[in-house]
Formats: structure tokens, C-alpha cells, sequence
């Protein structure tokens, strides 16, 4: 196989396993009302300073546009799991922040969470799973 024809196969399989693990992570997370995209969402905001982001930057690290990340979080706050919050330094920013509903779900959703990507890794060893981490961090 040539350098080229490799590279194309990574890809291609790389976004088949994507696509197949998002769908299997729907499945368990749609217990929680909620899909995986909405969940990657409540992660980031959980991680961030006050549990708030600019929409901007977190359309970045979920892999959406800003668009995407519009249609994606007006749902999420009919039901109350994000709030809107002006920027006090900037009033043409939106923020987003995980409400309080937001997060007591993204803490239940992650218990099915990490039980699912365990039992999709089960066949994979944590050293496997650590130089995957690693090479995928440098494609990103």
C-alpha cells in the first residue's frame, strides 16, 4: 500500500469509528433525554470558569460551526440545561452557561457515560488506549 492509499484508509476508518461510536453513545446517553453532541456540550461547559463559555469557542471544541452551535443550544434552554448570559465586558458576546438542571444531568449522564466508553474499550488495553490518545491529540 502506498503512503497516499494508507493515509486515505486511516481517514476513511477513522470516520467510520467515529460515526459508529457517536451512535453507540446515543443509544446509552438517550436515557438521559440527551445525545452525545449535547452531552460533549455540557462537558465543555462543565470544565469551563464558572461553567460558562462564549458560543464561539465552544462551537470550536465540540467541532461544530457557529450556526451548528445556535440550533444546538436553543433546545438545551427550552429545558433549562443552559442559560444565556450577556457578556458584562462585551455585549455583542453570548455566553453560555450550564444551569444548575444542566448539571445535575451531565453528572447522572456521566456515570452512563463512562460506562459505555468502558464497555466500547473493553477489547482495548489502557496502554493501546493511551498511545491512540496521544497520536489522535496530534491531529488535532
Amino acid at each position: 500500500m502506498t503512503k497516499s492509499s494508507i493515509n486515505s484508509a486511516f481517514i476513511l476508518q477513522n470516520a467510520l469509528l467515529a460515526s459508529k461510536l457517536s451512535k453507540k453513545v446515543d443509544l446509552h446517553l438517550g436515557m438521559h433525554g440527551i445525545s452525545f453532541t449535547e452531552y460533549m456540550i455540557m462537558n465543555q461547559l462543565n470544565g469551563a470558569a464558572l461553567h460558562t463559555m462564549r458560543r464561539i469557542e465552544l462551537a470550536e471544541h465540540v467541532g461544530l460551526s457557529a450556526s451548528g452551535i445556535t440550533r444546538l443550544i436553543a433546545p438545551m434552554e427550552k429545558i433549562k440545561l443552559v442559560e444565556k448570559e450577556s457578556n458584562p465586558r462585551d455585549a455583542r458576546q453570548s455566553l453560555v452557561k450550564l444551569s444548575k438542571t444542566g448539571l445535575q444531568l451531565y453528572k447522572d449522564a456521566s456515570i452512563t457515560f463512562e460506562q459505555c466508553a468502558t464497555s466500547l474499550l473493553s477489547n482495548v488495553s489502557s496502554v493501546q488506549v493511551d498511545k491512540m490518545l496521544e497520536n489522535t491529540q496530534k491531529l488535532l
